[in-house]
């Protein structure tokens, strides 16, 4: 109130000091807006004085323009003030709520602490390796049905892995049919023959389901399987396939494979194939090089049986196929030393082993650099 002035107006005088109270009043600066627009808004009390001049004749015009523009500018002097000692006792009082501990570690950025599990890092590395030999990537659903799944790939009727103890099975639909949860992704490489024509070449990364549960198998898992149909595929060209794969997923200059006689319905000749490595030092496995070896994968040509039953004539193409387990060699490269923690959603296991959002693996920069 101290830049309040006395006039020759009594009204005037009653005006100002109400509007001044009013200001001097607000706790808030909602509040002191509100005392604002109803003093100097378009329709306030004091803009409606200012208005009343253009109606008064010369001689009241220059006795009250300057008392009216007086008042008007007092009381926005006033305002001001009153916003300015608002906003530092607010300020003040923020100041003394939000302390900051100076002593305290500084928080990792939310890019800096989210992690890519390392199943997805591997399905990268994977697909980056795979994509630099010219393979494509294909997917397919993870409920089959029985031709998909089995009969496709020259499993017959009464095979094991129908049963049961090895698979896992839907309640049979109104047509009797019973869906399966794929327990391998063959059935990608089944609906590709079926959908394109050779020569193909791809890549089946994905899901699959089997009734295992321990420290390497659990009862849902991720696999990849390839699959090259060819008039010219050979054995010779699978061993290659492998070998550069092998090289380039466990980041060593050379390997060894070994190539085993197996069985597959799907494939024939099959094989399973080691890969050599040391295991001289507890707890760890060295690639491309030591005396010991390690079975990775199985393999093989594709059955004619199996071309057949995709529709592609035997007698003029030939392909071969394999598959292995992503978290088996996830484990293999990385140290992990039990396949189920991959599934434990533990925080601190991911914060660990997993890998950075933007370290997208390549070939020239390193796949787990």
């Amino acid at each position: 109130m101290s830049d309040f002035v006395l006039t020759d107006h009594p009204a005037l005088d009653a005006l100002e000091r109400d509007i001044a109270t009013a200001i001097l009043g607000a706790q808030d600066e909602a509040t002191l807006d509100e005392v604002r627009v109803a003093a100097l808004g378009k329709k306030g009390s004091v803009s409606d004085l200012l208005k009343s001049l253009g109606a008064m004749s010369p001689d009241e015009r220059k006795v009250m323009g300057p008392v009216i523009n007086g008042l008007r500018d007092r009381l926005q002097g006033l305002i001001a003030a009153r916003k300015g000692a608002l906003k530092a006792a607010a300020l003040e009082a923020r100041l003394a709520t939000e302390t900051v501990d100076v002593t305290l570690p500084v928080r990792e950025a939310a890019a800096e602490a989210g992690r890519v599990h390392p199943i997805a890092q591997v399905m990268e590395e994977l697909t980056a390796i795979f994509a630099d030999m010219g393979f494509s990537v294909a997917e397919g659903p993870d409920i089959e049905d029985d031709f998909h799944n089995f009969t496709a790939l020259n499993f017959p009727a009464g095979h094991p892995a129908r049963e049961m103890h090895d698979t896992f099975f839907l309640p049979p639909g109104p047509d009797g049919d019973r869906k399966v949860l794929r327990t391998h992704t063959s059935p990608v490489q089944v609906r590709t023959m079926q959908a394109s024509r050779p020569p193909i070449r791809v890549i089946c990364p994905g899901r699959t389901y089997r009734c295992d549960s321990d420290q390497t198998h659990t009862p849902m898992f991720h696999q990849v399987e390839g699959l090259v149909i060819d008039r010219q595929a050979h054995l010779g060209h699978l061993k290659w396939i492998l070998e550069e794969f092998c090289k380039s997923f466990f980041e060593v200059e050379g390997v060894k494979m070994r190539f085993r006689p197996s069985f597959f319905p799907f494939t024939e000749p099959s094989m399973e194939v080691d890969i050599q490595c040391d295991r001289s030092r507890p707890g760890e496995i060295r690639f491309g090089e030591g005396s010991d070896w390690l079975e990775i994968l199985g393999c093989g040509m594709v059955h004619p049986n199996v071309l057949r039953n995709c529709g592609i004539d035997p007698d003029e193409y030939q392909g071969f196929a394999w598959g292995m387990g992503i978290d088996r060699i996830a484990m293999l490269k990385y140290g992990m030393s039990d396949l189920r923690a991959f599934f434990e959603a533990d925080v601190r296991w991911l914060s660990h082993y997993g890998f950075r959002p933007l370290d997208f693996p390549t070939l020239a920069g390193g796949l787990s650099a």
